[in-house]
Protein backbone atom coordinates (compact mmCIF):
# COMPACT_ATOMS: atom_id res chain seq x y z
CA UNK A 1 0.00 0.00 0.00
CA UNK A 2 1.62 3.36 -1.15
CA UNK A 3 1.45 6.63 0.95
CA UNK A 4 -1.35 8.20 -1.75
CA UNK A 5 -3.75 5.15 -1.07
CA UNK A 6 -3.62 5.43 2.71
CA UNK A 7 -4.32 9.66 2.30
CA UNK A 8 -6.79 8.12 0.71
CA UNK A 9 -8.47 5.98 3.06
CA UNK A 10 -7.74 8.47 5.72
CA UNK A 11 -9.78 11.05 3.53
CA UNK A 12 -12.59 9.28 2.77
CA UNK A 13 -13.14 7.84 6.65
CA UNK A 14 -13.10 11.45 7.44
CA UNK A 15 -15.68 12.89 5.12
CA UNK A 16 -17.64 9.85 5.91
CA UNK A 17 -17.14 10.58 9.79
CA UNK A 18 -18.26 14.19 9.60
CA UNK A 19 -21.39 12.86 6.85
CA UNK A 20 -22.45 10.66 9.66
CA UNK A 21 -21.75 12.75 12.83
CA UNK A 22 -23.60 15.44 10.71
CA UNK A 23 -26.19 14.30 8.75
CA UNK A 24 -27.11 10.72 8.58
CA UNK A 25 -27.26 10.71 12.88
CA UNK A 26 -30.64 12.75 12.17
CA UNK A 27 -32.27 10.47 9.92
CA UNK A 28 -34.23 8.54 11.73
CA UNK A 29 -36.27 6.13 9.15
CA UNK A 30 -38.95 3.84 10.96
CA UNK A 31 -36.42 3.71 14.46
CA UNK A 32 -33.42 2.82 12.07
CA UNK A 33 -30.52 4.90 11.50
CA UNK A 34 -28.24 4.60 8.56
CA UNK A 35 -24.35 4.12 9.36
CA UNK A 36 -22.18 5.52 6.52
CA UNK A 37 -19.45 5.46 8.42
CA UNK A 38 -19.19 1.89 9.19
CA UNK A 39 -20.33 1.39 5.46
CA UNK A 40 -17.63 3.35 4.38
CA UNK A 41 -14.87 1.35 6.78
CA UNK A 42 -15.90 -2.39 5.69
CA UNK A 43 -15.65 -1.19 2.39
CA UNK A 44 -12.00 0.29 3.05
CA UNK A 45 -11.19 -2.68 5.31
CA UNK A 46 -12.70 -5.31 2.06
CA UNK A 47 -10.48 -3.53 -0.19
CA UNK A 48 -6.89 -2.70 1.97
CA UNK A 49 -6.89 -5.70 4.74
CA UNK A 50 -6.89 -5.77 8.88
CA UNK A 51 -4.05 -3.36 9.41
CA UNK A 52 -6.15 -0.69 7.29
CA UNK A 53 -9.38 -1.49 8.91
CA UNK A 54 -8.09 -1.50 12.32
CA UNK A 55 -6.47 1.82 12.18
CA UNK A 56 -8.51 3.29 9.83
CA UNK A 57 -11.60 2.35 12.34
CA UNK A 58 -10.27 3.75 15.24
CA UNK A 59 -9.46 7.14 14.09
CA UNK A 60 -13.00 7.47 12.60
CA UNK A 61 -14.11 6.78 15.61
CA UNK A 62 -12.25 8.55 17.94
CA UNK A 63 -13.14 11.56 15.62
CA UNK A 64 -16.96 10.72 15.99
CA UNK A 65 -16.46 10.40 19.44
CA UNK A 66 -14.71 14.01 19.91
CA UNK A 67 -17.34 15.12 17.77
CA UNK A 68 -20.41 13.94 19.64
CA UNK A 69 -18.96 14.34 22.84
CA UNK A 70 -19.55 11.55 23.57
CA UNK A 71 -17.56 8.88 25.62
CA UNK A 72 -14.22 9.18 24.36
CA UNK A 73 -13.09 5.97 22.80
CA UNK A 74 -16.09 4.08 23.14
CA UNK A 75 -16.91 4.37 19.46
CA UNK A 76 -13.04 3.79 18.51
CA UNK A 77 -13.19 0.45 20.50
CA UNK A 78 -15.84 -0.50 18.80
CA UNK A 79 -15.12 0.03 15.17
CA UNK A 80 -11.51 -0.80 15.72
CA UNK A 81 -12.54 -4.33 16.08
CA UNK A 82 -15.02 -4.10 13.37
CA UNK A 83 -12.17 -3.02 10.58
CA UNK A 84 -9.97 -5.67 11.70
CA UNK A 85 -12.37 -8.36 11.46
CA UNK A 86 -13.64 -7.25 8.50
CA UNK A 87 -10.31 -6.41 6.57
CA UNK A 88 -9.73 -10.14 8.05
CA UNK A 89 -12.39 -11.24 6.22
CA UNK A 90 -11.22 -9.62 3.37
CA UNK A 91 -8.27 -11.35 3.16
CA UNK A 92 -9.31 -14.74 3.73
CA UNK A 93 -12.29 -15.24 1.54
CA UNK A 94 -11.54 -13.02 -1.27
CA UNK A 95 -12.63 -9.53 -1.49
CA UNK A 96 -13.85 -10.29 -5.15
CA UNK A 97 -17.10 -11.81 -4.73
CA UNK A 98 -19.76 -10.05 -5.16
CA UNK A 99 -21.84 -10.40 -1.47
CA UNK A 100 -18.91 -9.72 0.56
CA UNK A 101 -19.60 -5.91 1.31
CA UNK A 102 -23.42 -6.72 1.80
CA UNK A 103 -23.05 -10.09 4.07
CA UNK A 104 -20.09 -7.84 5.64
CA UNK A 105 -22.57 -5.13 6.27
CA UNK A 106 -25.01 -7.27 7.54
CA UNK A 107 -23.06 -8.79 10.53
CA UNK A 108 -21.07 -5.94 11.27
CA UNK A 109 -24.45 -3.83 11.61
CA UNK A 110 -25.40 -6.45 14.25
CA UNK A 111 -22.22 -7.19 16.04
CA UNK A 112 -21.62 -3.07 16.08
CA UNK A 113 -24.62 -2.68 17.46
CA UNK A 114 -24.60 -5.77 20.08
CA UNK A 115 -20.67 -4.25 20.54
CA UNK A 116 -21.73 -0.58 21.60
CA UNK A 117 -24.22 -2.10 23.69
CA UNK A 118 -22.05 -4.27 25.49
CA UNK A 119 -19.35 -1.77 25.65
CA UNK A 120 -21.63 0.74 27.55
CA UNK A 121 -22.86 -1.35 29.86
CA UNK A 122 -19.00 -2.59 31.07
CA UNK A 123 -18.44 0.58 32.01
CA UNK A 124 -21.63 1.31 33.94
CA UNK A 125 -22.91 4.00 31.10
CA UNK A 126 -26.90 3.70 30.62
CA UNK A 127 -27.45 1.80 27.80
CA UNK A 128 -30.83 2.15 25.91
CA UNK A 129 -31.06 -1.71 25.27
CA UNK A 130 -34.72 -1.12 23.68
CA UNK A 131 -34.22 1.44 21.28
CA UNK A 132 -31.37 0.27 20.02
CA UNK A 133 -32.52 -3.11 19.45
CA UNK A 134 -36.14 -1.67 18.18
CA UNK A 135 -34.22 0.24 15.30
CA UNK A 136 -31.45 -2.71 14.31
CA UNK A 137 -33.11 -4.42 11.54
CA UNK A 138 -34.11 -0.81 9.93
CA UNK A 139 -30.73 -0.47 10.45
CA UNK A 140 -29.51 -3.51 8.68
CA UNK A 141 -31.75 -2.43 5.46
CA UNK A 142 -30.59 1.05 5.55
CA UNK A 143 -27.23 -0.15 5.51
CA UNK A 144 -27.45 -2.82 2.85
CA UNK A 145 -29.15 -0.07 0.37
CA UNK A 146 -26.27 2.35 0.36
CA UNK A 147 -23.53 -0.60 0.57
CA UNK A 148 -23.76 -0.95 -3.19
CA UNK A 149 -22.97 3.10 -4.35
CA UNK A 150 -20.43 3.64 -1.50
CA UNK A 151 -18.72 0.32 -1.88
CA UNK A 152 -18.53 1.38 -5.10
CA UNK A 153 -17.32 4.66 -4.64
CA UNK A 154 -14.30 3.24 -2.35
CA UNK A 155 -13.39 0.58 -4.85
CA UNK A 156 -13.02 3.42 -7.28
CA UNK A 157 -10.89 5.75 -5.27
CA UNK A 158 -8.81 2.98 -3.90
CA UNK A 159 -8.45 1.00 -6.87
CA UNK A 160 -8.44 -3.00 -5.73
CA UNK A 161 -5.46 -4.09 -5.54
CA UNK A 162 -4.03 -6.85 -7.66
CA UNK A 163 -3.36 -10.03 -6.05
CA UNK A 164 0.35 -10.48 -6.60
CA UNK A 165 0.37 -7.04 -4.81
CA UNK A 166 -0.90 -8.23 -1.16
CA UNK A 167 1.51 -9.18 0.68
CA UNK A 168 -0.94 -10.38 3.89
CA UNK A 169 -2.86 -12.56 1.05
CA UNK A 170 -4.06 -15.73 2.62
CA UNK A 171 -4.09 -18.47 0.26
CA UNK A 172 -6.15 -21.70 1.24
CA UNK A 173 -4.68 -25.03 0.50
CA UNK A 174 -6.41 -27.85 -0.88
Amino acid sequence: MTIGDAVKAAAVLFVAAIMQVSIFAQAHILHGVPDLLLVTLVSVALLRGTIVGAAGGFFAGLLVDTATLGQLGLTSLVLTIAGYWIGRYGETTGRDRVHAPYLSVAVVTVLYTFGVLLVQFVLGEHAPAGPMLQGLVPSIVLNLVITAPVYGLVRRLLRALERADLATEVHLLG
